[in-house]
């Protein structure tokens, strides 16, 4: 019995285990990348709000809408 190569495992078991920490760095990898990307993304969905609201108020200036229309679909805006 060969006892000394790494353990038992022989060396099949060192590229077992090589192939489970490069798996691990890629997941880790592209966890971080997910993040980052989906905080950029909830950074857009704050500007569609107000650029919503800016629509609404010109909407209002030009007479296109009424202030009870106004003030609902503001409010509902800003719940969001």
């Amino acid at each position: 019995m060969m006892w000394g190569l790494m353990n038992g495992w022989g060396y099949g078991g060192g590229i077992i285990f090589g192939l489970i920490w490069m798996i691990l760095q890629v997941v880790i990898v592209v966890g971080a990348i997910y993040f980052i990307v989906s905080l950029f993304q909830n950074k857009k969905g704050s500007n569609r709000s107000s650029d919503a609201l800016e629509i609404l108020k010109e909407r209002y200036a030009r007479g296109e809408i009424s202030e009870e229309e106004y003030k609902e679909r503001k409010r509902n805006l800003e719940e969001k």
